[in-house]
């Protein structure tokens, strides 16, 4: 599934070259040159995935993942260094600062979009185009299908792009907030209450299969899917 990375690289040739096979993998690539430039980026709206350059002019690549770990609105974003320095004290150092992992100049780009799936995978699932399956119900993002007890089921796009989220992290209970930022976007300014029309509307495309009743409403925090509902 195509991912929204913000590449912060201040060399242009490698910036250009990192952009383009990304964009050629069907990723949308937003740019930045510095840790000023990419934090004014992450303000308007929250990547799916941050490809850092360590030694970066002014604030280093290192400093801004860590800024942006002790932060709580991008605590769980991606982060894949990219750097020269190869040292094992070095990378120790760019796992304590928050990265999720740490790419060593040079590489190919067959080996950065393995990693970026393999980061995508683990700590944003719903990002991947991996089909998902939980208590007879079946979700296949590549293809846009949803089946439960063996039969299709018709989903709108919001609802599908909900179900997906739900079973990626299933178990869990989010709450309004959490699924407006995760499905919707933190850019996108609705109200919280458009979650519970959602829901109901998810819910009831899940009712010829019997899957409706996995989606849990907890009341005072939020909804969970769960494969063992009450």
């Amino acid at each position: 599934m195509p991912a929204n990375i913000l590449l912060v690289e201040d060399e242009p040739a490698i910036q250009e070259l990192i952009a383009v096979n990304l964009e050629h993998a069907g990723h949308h690539v937003i740019r930045a040159k510095d840790a000023e430039g990419a934090l004014g980026v992450v303000r308007s709206a929250l990547p799916d995935l941050l490809l850092i350059d360590w030694m970066l002019p002014g604030i280093s690549g290192l400093a801004l993942a860590r800024q942006l770990r002790q932060e709580e609105r991008t605590r769980q974003i991606p982060i894949i260094l990219l750097t020269a320095r190869a040292t094992e004290a070095d990378k120790v150092a760019g796992l304590e600062a928050g990265a999720d992992d740490y790419v060593t100049k040079p590489f190919s780009p067959r080996e950065l979009l393995a990693r970026i799936k393999a980061v995508l995978r683990r700590r944003a699932p719903q990002m991947t185009d991996d089909p998902v399956e939980l208590a007879g119900l079946r979700l296949d993002p590549e293809t846009h299908r949803v089946f439960g007890a063996q039969r299709a089921l018709d989903l709108g796009p919001t609802e599908f792009r909900l179900l997906h989220f739900f079973m990626t992290h299933a178990e869990r209970v989010h709450s309004r907030a959490q699924l407006l930022d995760q499905v919707w976007g933190d850019h996108v300014f609705v109200e919280e209450r458009t979650v519970d029309v959602h829901i109901r509307r998810l819910r009831k495309s899940l009712e010829p299969s019997g899957h409706d009743r996995l989606i849990e409403t907890v009341r005072g925090a939020g909804y969970r899917l769960t494969a063992s509902p009450a």
